[in-house]
């Protein structure tokens, strides 16, 4: 195990984790220092790109270090940091914020397709599949009936309800996959081919039940479809022929693609990120012959646009509106896990999943961020639902990124300590993580510290610094 991580180790299990007091003595120290200036130097200030760009990242930092200290998923950081700095900071967005944080939920959206294996997905291919549509299914249905015969929203907004918290959250479950070094295994690899399954569902449900079929849409799809087929057989040869030179052109090649085939998706009425994900799967096969182009984009990513992402998720939580409608937000959120739990976790048992390993299975399954927020994001567009009904929808997508996870990674996370394929795995099974010697991750005791330094994790895809 490596220095970091050891200290990390003994944080966690020396010192209670004392998160919010953390971020919040943090916040305290900016917000003493914003108020101290006068109305006009503050307007000033916060009009500067430079000083913008320098508090957003000094967020990012502190969210960082907190991640560190505390042993908690860097995206959850960023993400209760940017709820306190929206709330008590004034933190606002701009055009350029935007365009960053968009540009990093694509990114991240991809390179999570991009992960997924295909030998390792075809291997999975039933269980992913069956547990995939089944954490669609169940809170879909339960979250839009609860929405609609509980809360009284009309159909409309109750269909907008039970697509939001139908989804699983790519970037967040990507961003813990990599930063616990699962993204290498076999258990990593099917929960990831699960979110792809489930948020298909979600992709399909909004587009079906809500789908604006016009010339874009048309063209949208008819150049996607092609474009997928052949990127596999293209993506090879850029690569061959113009890459590993200092400018990086193959790097460029994919994102004019991801650019490109956004900007038909957002003609369309549709969101960017939608085809990223398939992208990414259809040349997952590529990035297995290329991990360092893989690790190039994963650097630019994690460093530079995925900390405006998350605290930009957190800018939309209002602390006043989620006091308000607390209760019903409370009831979503519980739905929404119940739902995931009913959904999801018996099919690991199924699947004959260990119990620590399914527990994290089902918790990861329970997140929802992007997609959930995209979604409510569009019924509020289209003047499905209303900002009441649109804040609690998002409040609750953002407290499905944060509870499951942290339950997940506080009580349940896996240990990896060897990574690699189980060329003799079952298709239709997933052996449990406690098996390590026959399949790719083996747990420890997270209560046992001496396990943990007996058994150093071996990583051979490291993501930039500690995430």
């Amino acid at each position: 195990m490596a220095k970091g991580d050891e200290a990390r180790l003994r944080v966690t299990s020396n010192s209670p984790p004392d998160l919010l007091g953390m971020i919040a003595s943090t916040s305290s120290s900016v917000e003493a220092f914003l108020l101290c200036m006068t109305a006009s130097t503050r307007e000033v200030v916060l009009e500067n790109t430079w000083a913008v760009a320098s508090l957003w990242m000094a967020l990012a930092l502190v969210a960082s270090l907190v991640s560190i200290r505390v042993g908690l998923s860097v995206a959850l950081a960023e993400i209760l940091v940017g709820i306190l700095g929206g709330n008590f900071l004034g933190l606002d967005t701009t055009p350029w914020i935007d365009f960053l944080a968009s540009f990093g939920a694509i990114l991240l959206t991809f390179l999570a397709g991009a992960e997924i294996d295909p030998v390792s997905f075809r291997r999975h291919f039933k269980a992913s599949m069956v547990i995939g549509t089944s954490a669609f299914l169940f809170p879909f249905v339960g979250a839009g009936l609860f929405a609609y015969f509980v809360a009284g929203w009309d159909l409309r907004a109750a269909e907008i309800a039970g697509v939001a918290l139908s989804t699983t959250s790519v970037a967040v479950v990507y961003a813990v996959m990599v930063e616990t070094g699962l993204n290498e295994t076999d258990l990593g690899k099917l929960i990831l081919a699960a979110c792809f399954v489930n948020d298909l569902g979600t992709v399909l449900a909004l587009g079906i039940l809500f789908a604006n079929f016009n010339v874009w849409m048309a063209l949208f799809v008819g150049l996607t479809l092609p474009t997928l087929w052949l990127l596999p057989k293209v993506a090879p040869w850029v690569i061959a022929r113009w890459g590993r030179r200092t400018s990086e052109p193959e790097v460029k090649f994919f994102l004019l693609v991801l650019f490109v085939l956004g900007w038909l998706a957002t003609s369309a009425g549709s969101e960017a990120v939608l085809p990223a994900y398939l992208v990414g799967l259809v040349t997952a096969g590529v990035f297995v012959q290329d991990r360092a182009m893989l690790h190039q984009m994963r650097t630019m990513a994690f460093a530079v646009l995925m900390p405006f992402y998350f605290l930009k998720a957190g800018l939309f939580v209002s602390l006043p509106a989620v006091g308000t409608g607390f209760a019903l937000i409370l009831a979503l959120l519980g739905v929404k896990m119940a739902t995931k739990v009913v959904g999801v976790w018996p099919l690991t048992r199924a699947f004959r999943m260990g119990m620590r390993e399914g527990n994290y299975t089902t918790l990861m399954m329970s997140t929802g961020l992007t997609f959930g927020s995209i979604s409510a994001l569009f019924g509020l567009t289209h003047g499905i639902i209303d900002q009441a009904q649109y804040t609690v929808l998002v409040t609750v997508v953002l407290g499905s990124a944060v509870v499951p996870t942290l339950i997940a990674q506080t009580w349940f996370r896996p240990q990896v300590t060897q990574v690699g394929d189980a060329a003799s795995a079952n298709t239709d099974s997933v052996a449990p993580a406690a098996s390590a010697s026959k399949t790719v991750a083996s747990t420890v005791s997270q209560d046992d510290p001496s396990a943990l330094r007996q058994a150093p994790t071996q990583r051979s895809d490291a993501s930039p610094g500690d995430r």
